[in-house]
């Protein structure tokens, strides 16, 4: 009897360690770029994982030749590789900065097909790209359900949610794979990344760490990133002392006024503010801004690389992460880079 129990033990440890094996090789045949994204190639199909979200489509539609883009954040990927032309379609196309992009539109090259509410189902459907790119949005399942169902991959994408700023910059590494030109994808993420390494090393040698403040208010909410978020990295690795360092979000945080008002007592710098031109009409926005010692006594930036409704720190930013670094360096630390120029942000005056 005690022969018998052992012996189903040992083949109880056996099946189990079967079991973790067939899980590890299938969790090592998945090829990480970041902590959210994988893919990998399997049988006749080609894998995506991002995010909470799996697709899979035939390898031999490798490379895209068409894609439609509903998400204008990803055109920065797209631009990095100088494959615009492959773009057959556009939503939102009002948040285009990219000159050649919106150039594309122009000539009719590019198709818009509805704004980033609202989609051009037949106009889409009519485009017969090889894939459709976007981030998962909820209210999109059933618009996404009839891509599929005519033969369109659709591929979510969720770049925005990654904690890490060259996270976000390894989503060309994937772009690279679907253009079939991942030697210069690997090519630009490796200079961007040793670049960006070396701003962060040089930023660690100061030896001040100004308090920063970020976001503004909506309503009668302060909304800030979070202390997870990619936002904070960039404070970190710039040198800056977050105030919400120590936050656990990996999203956008909701405050009140006051709250802003207690914790930004010794904030030094204000950034992240959307297209303002001068502090007077941040001003005229919300006159309660005027109670902020930083207002009155630090210095504030907004993302201001505009044309029109189009923000370049939310398209090419995405991928130039280490453009973006330096100027939060520059902005933190005006020490460093006294003869360059910002490019994402202008401090207000």
């Amino acid at each position: 009897m005690k022969a018998k129990k052992i012996l189903k033990l040992l083949l109880l440890l056996v099946f189990f360690s079967c079991q973790k094996n067939k899980k590890d090789q299938e969790t090592s045949s998945w090829t990480q770029i970041t902590p959210k994204l994988f893919f990998q190639e399997r049988g006749e199909k080609f894998y995506i994982k991002s995010g909470g979200h799996e697709c899979s489509f035939p390898k031999e539609k490798l490379p895209f030749k068409k894609v439609v883009v509903l998400t204008t954040s990803q055109l920065g990927y797209i631009s990095a590789l100088g494959e615009e032309e492959r773009i057959s379609g556009i939503a939102g196309a009002q948040y285009v900065y990219s000159e050649k992009i919106r150039n594309l539109i122009q000539k009719n090259k590019i198709q818009t097909v509805g704004t980033d509410q609202k989609y051009n189902l037949e106009k889409i459907l009519a485009l017969n790209a090889d894939a459709v790119l976007t981030n998962y949005m909820p209210n999109f399942a059933d618009t996404y359900e009839i891509f599929r169902k005519n033969g369109i991959n659709v591929i979510f994408l969720d770049e925005y949610l990654e904690e890490k700023p060259l996270e976000k910059t390894a989503y060309i590494k994937l772009f690279g794979k679907l253009f079939g030109v991942e030697k210069k994808a690997e090519k630009i993420y490796q200079e961007i990344e040793t670049n960006y390494l070396a701003l962060k090393n040089q930023a660690a040698k100061t030896g001040n760490s100004p308090a920063v403040l970020s976001g503004e208010m909506y309503g009668n909410h302060w909304f800030l990133a979070g202390g997870k978020t990619f936002a904070a990295q960039y404070f970190k690795d710039a040198g800056a002392d977050y105030i919400l360092k120590n936050n656990q979000d990996e999203k956008s945080v909701s405050m009140s006024f006051e709250e802003i008002f207690s914790k930004s007592q010794s904030v030094q710098y204000w950034v992240n503010l959307s297209n303002y031109a001068t502090k007077k009409e941040l001003l005229n926005k919300n006159p309660a801004y005027g109670k902020l010692r930083v207002f009155r006594e630090g210095k504030i930036f907004a993302m201001n690389r505009q044309k029109g409704d189009a923000n370049d720190y939310f398209e090419s930013g995405a991928v130039r992460t280490d453009l973006v670094l330096r100027d939060y360096i520059k902005i933190f630390h005006p020490e460093f880079f006294p003869n360059d120029t910002l490019v994402y942000m202008k401090e207000l005056k």
